[in-house]
């Protein structure tokens, strides 16, 4: 099975991004400890301070789905309910191949 890329994009309602970030960080490192998590990386937009942007990888589908079933995905949905504007945007993508090699790593 291929890769699979997640970006998502979190709007967090204003004065909160803070409290949204310190949030987020538990749930980011129990995530690092799943199987099939090759990257699971929290941004922040430089022109919005308000927009978090999660760029995740993930080894295969299969991985992606039993990411989605963990406990703390359960905290993360209930997060973003008292944290954010609107709805989060979230993306699955596959490579195309364009542009793959050493620079091509996600991460900080």
């Amino acid at each position: 099975m291929s890769e699979i890329l997640v970006v998502a994009t979190l709007n967090v309602e204003e004065g909160m991004v803070d409290e949204a970030i310190a949030g987020l960080r538990p749930l980011i490192e129990k995530t690092h400890q799943e199987d099939g998590c090759l990257a699971y990386v929290l941004h922040r937009d430089v022109n919005d301070p308000n927009t978090l942007v999660f760029v995740e990888r993930w080894a295969s589908q299969d991985a992606l789905n039993a990411h989605a079933q963990q406990p703390h995905m359960l905290e993360l949905v209930e997060l973003a309910g008292t944290m954010l504007s609107e709805p989060p945007q979230i993306s699955f993508c596959e490579s195309l191949g364009i542009g793959d090699g050493p620079q091509a790593t996600v991460g900080s």
